[in-house]
């Protein structure tokens, strides 16, 4: 499976983005997708992940909403009420649903995209 991740940019406190990610290759609508993001210094964290039903991080619930198109192949993140320490490099991943469908953990992930950044200025 082969990631396109799309749609940062530069966004002051407060605003909105859509990200988006295309998938091609071996794609499946019960693979789980998610995505991740990392700061610099920071470790990876997790975001938000889909596959029937949806799980969000604390930090990001009421804020940010998963969706996907699988006739398209896509899946989408609504990023609004933007805060500053939402700034990072943000990947969108998916996995084959083995065990625990919407986990968190980056290990847990097979296919990475290569990430797109994301900037809130205050």
């Amino acid at each position: 499976v082969q990631l396109q991740a799309s749609g940062g940019g530069l966004v002051q406190a407060g605003g909105s983005l859509r990200l988006s990610c295309a998938a091609s290759g071996r794609t499946s609508d019960t693979h789980v997708m998610g995505w991740f993001r990392q700061a610099p210094g920071k470790e990876r964290e997790f975001v938000a992940a889909i596959r029937w039903s949806t799980k969000y991080a604390d930090s990001v619930k009421g804020r940010f909403t998963i969706s996907r198109d699988n006739a398209k192949n896509m899946v989408f993140l609504q990023m609004n009420s933007l805060k500053p320490e939402d700034t990072a490099v943000y990947y969108c991943a998916a996995r084959d649903p083995v065990g625990v469908t919407l986990t968190t953990a980056t290990q847990t992930y097979d296919w990475w995209g290569q990430g797109t950044q994301v900037t809130v200025s205050s």
